[in-house]
């Protein structure tokens, strides 16, 4: 029996499993068994196994973005409308079959935009050249899944469940669960609070499942089994998701304002140049881009030439993006802004800077 026949034994055997308190522990060890035969099925393949053609981009820019979504929603045509890059739209499927690279310019910063061939149902499986599409998926900072507006929530169902199939975990983030294996003394369980989905048996036979015999584990919150499963592999990818919902000229007014007040959500008309701009403007809010600001001592700020770093950064971030060397000649910062309490401010090191903050470096004397 292949591996895709044993996941969907699997699969069909939890969806006949009722849930409860007496059919938790089974369930967590299927949901287990199934975590591994997927990260089987997504290992590359050997030296005699048939060998895909890749479309990774070399990364450039401060951030990057890539588009999923099924053929023939407008990903193409979105990205010849927000980039100087014209990538070939047609009203047939399949007219993307290799990874198209563009670049945002908004607010100073350089955004990498991936268009991307559209993807099937089964990609997870490899099906469509899916794997390749995903694994490029996993290396951006935002995923932006571009859906047609006319079709159903099914679409975006079937591509959630995708990017889950292949450890993409969107909008979440990683549980608050420390794990580590050793060397010997046991399973060792703490929970800092109640557990309402995991039991110290249930992780004890999945790790067991997993031939872990000698490990570490303090949860400090409420994980679910998927959770848990989801640190004990270590290979997952937490990613923020912007839904695109594209051809809302073709829909009841209506439907655009339910599809509007969703979470993550944009409503755009690539045909139209419908909304584009607030489409931009989102992608730059949801990839948590800041800019900051330098100056040299007695002259007025560089408001043309900002640094672009991520938030919650801090000034010794600052420095390393104005050249590696400056760390060891630091001395302190000065800073004006809304990270301050009062302007200038001296700062160290671990000083967080926020948005249009701006920053003169003092060094140490020679």
């Amino acid at each position: 029996m292949g591996i895709l026949e044993k996941i969907a034994d699997i699969e069909r055997e939890v969806s006949k499993t009722q849930k409860n308190k007496a059919t938790e522990y089974h369930l967590g060890l299927l949901k287990a068994k199934l975590a591994k035969y997927r990260a089987m099925l997504l290992e590359p393949q050997g030296k005699s196994g048939p060998k895909g053609v890749g479309f990774d981009v070399v990364r450039s820019g401060d951030a990057r973005v890539a588009m999923v979504g099924f053929p023939s929603v407008g990903k193409s045509t979105l990205l010849s409308k927000v980039t100087a890059t014209k990538s070939e739209a047609a009203s047939y499927e399949f007219t993307t079959l290799t990874c198209i690279p563009g670049k945002i310019n908004y607010n100073g910063a350089q955004i990498q935009l991936l268009d991307l061939p559209g993807i099937i149902e089964g990609a997870a499986q490899g099906k469509g050249r899916g794997r390749q599409v995903i694994a490029v998926a996993k290396t951006a900072d935002l995923i932006l899944m571009m859906l047609d507006a006319t079709k159903g929530p099914r679409q975006r169902e079937l591509l959630e469940a995708e990017l889950e199939a292949v450890g993409i975990r969107i909008n979440t983030h990683k549980p608050n669960i420390y794990f580590k294996v050793k060397k010997g003394g046991g399973i060792s369980f703490n929970a800092t609070l109640k557990l309402t989905h995991l039991t110290e048996r249930t992780v004890i036979g999945i790790l067991h499942d997993y031939k872990i015999h000698n490990a570490e584990v303090l949860i400090r919150e409420d994980a679910t089994v998927d959770q848990f499963i989801d640190v004990v592999l270590g290979n997952r990818k937490y990613i923020k998701c912007l839904y695109c919902y594209n051809k809302i000229d073709q829909i009841p007014i209506e439907e655009v304002d339910r599809l509007a007040r969703q979470d993550y959500t944009v409503v755009v008309s690539c045909e139209s140049d419908l909304n584009l701009d607030y489409l931009v403007h989102q992608i730059w809010h949801h990839l948590d881009l800041i800019r900051v600001y330098t100056k040299k001592r007695g002259e007025f700020p560089d408001f043309e030439g900002g640094l672009i770093l991520k938030r919650n950064s801090t000034v010794e971030q600052v420095c390393k993006a104005i050249h590696r060397s400056l760390i060891s000649e630091f001395k302190f910062a000065l800073v004006w802004g809304i990270s301050t309490k009062h302007n200038p401010q001296r700062a160290g090191l671990t000083h967080i800077v926020e948005d249009e903050d701006v920053i003169q470096v003092v060094k140490k004397k020679a």
